[in-house]
């Protein structure tokens, strides 16, 4: 399966993915989403300046306001789409 980069804060989705198989790397730090296929973020903490550095060419899914099963269709979606 995939491997995954999820946020410290989002136990849920990150046993929601193991469950289905995926491999789960906790987000603590910029280089943690290397090498990873999809991230999932909290949504908290927006970039106030709309300045970006990527160091993962996979998505990045917001999981704000949503629940793990909702993240894990987005990230499957995702996946697929690659």
């Amino acid at each position: 399966m995939a491997r995954i980069g999820v946020e410290a804060a989002l136990t849920d989705v990150e046993e929601a993915l193991q469950a289905q198989g995926h491999e789960v790397v906790a987000l603590q730090n910029e280089e943690d989403a290397s090498g990873c296929d999809c991230c999932v973020v909290s949504g908290q903490q927006e970039n106030m300046m709309g300045m970006a550095d990527t160091t993962t060419d996979g998505a990045v899914i917001s999981a704000q306001g949503l629940t793990a099963d909702e993240v894990c269709q987005r990230v499957d979606q995702s996946l697929q789409s690659r």
